[in-house]
């Protein structure tokens, strides 16, 4: 592939600035949560990847937006503790919203129009 996906560099900035910030944890919630974000984190960029590489990109983008809608609870999680500041919390989520908007359209161009909207 020559040219790089939005969505795949968006979320490779997104695992890059939330490492370290994962890494400031207290230890107990570092190894729980901490870990969480970073495997979903992870995880996600591997479906996104995927996703690229097959003809059926639905089914690796579906998982990826329910990835990426985990990811914000795990992270106010760790705002509403206090591990995370206000300000980088806002910083985080807009980044994730921005990333979730390039995963739904990316969804909607494969033909994937009744994407789940959450019921929160």
């Amino acid at each position: 592939m020559s040219t790089e996906i939005p969505a795949v560099t968006k979320l490779y900035d997104i695992i890059l600035w939330m490492m370290p910030q994962v890494e400031k944890f207290p230890r107990d919630f570092k190894f729980t949560v901490g870990d969480r974000i970073i495997n979903l984190l992870l995880d996600s960029l591997e479906l996104i990847i995927e996703a690229a590489y097959t003809k059926d990109k639905q089914q690796p983008l579906r998982k990826c937006n329910l990835q990426i809608e985990k990811l914000r609870f795990f992270i106010r999680m760790a705002k509403d503790k206090k591990y995370l500041s206000i300000n980088k919390y806002a910083f985080i989520s807009k980044e994730i919203n921005e990333l979730g908007k390039m995963i739904g359209g990316w969804l909607r161009v494969q033909g994937g129009k009744d994407i789940q909207k959450p019921l929160v």
